[in-house]
């Protein structure tokens, strides 16, 4: 069995790890902006699930580049770095990726205003972890 492989479990549970806590985030915010709608006797805006949901995409980035990896040819020390690298750059991407997402569902909630400004937020904090996907994998082949 080779270190390769540690590298490989490693690409999605990193991703996997930074969606977790990107999600949490992003959903103990909402929560705190639907119970002031409540308290306040306003709708509570079911569009903050978008908001919650945005750090899962690096799960699915993770396992792309999980696959890259097994497929891969590459020495066994350029498959482990790429994993754990890889991994912890699309974990970090999700992570910060929920704690926008948790300031926009406190702002949409608060003033009902700015969902495109949110999300196009949200979509350049993704945009890192689509980065070093498509650039290992590139690198990997």
């Amino acid at each position: 069995m080779s270190f390769g492989l540690f590298g490989i479990g490693a690409a999605i549970a990193l991703a996997a790890f930074g969606s977790a806590l990107g999600s949490g985030a992003a959903g103990m915010s909402a929560i705190g902006a639907w119970k002031k709608c409540y308290a306040q006797n306003r709708p509570a805006p079911f569009t903050l699930i978008t908001f919650v949901g945005a750090p899962l995409t690096q799960t699915i980035y993770g396992y792309i580049l999980m696959n890259t990896l097994l497929a891969s040819t590459s020495p066994d020390w350029l498959i482990l770095g790429a994993g754990i690298f890889g991994g912890a750059a699309m974990g970090a991407s999700a992570y910060m990726q929920g704690k926008a997402g948790a300031a926009a569902s406190d702002a949409l909630a608060e003033t009902g205003k700015g969902f495109g400004n949110y999300i196009m937020v949200l979509g350049l904090v993704e945009t890192v972890a689509l980065f070093v996907m498509v650039f290992l994998m590139g690198a990997m082949a």
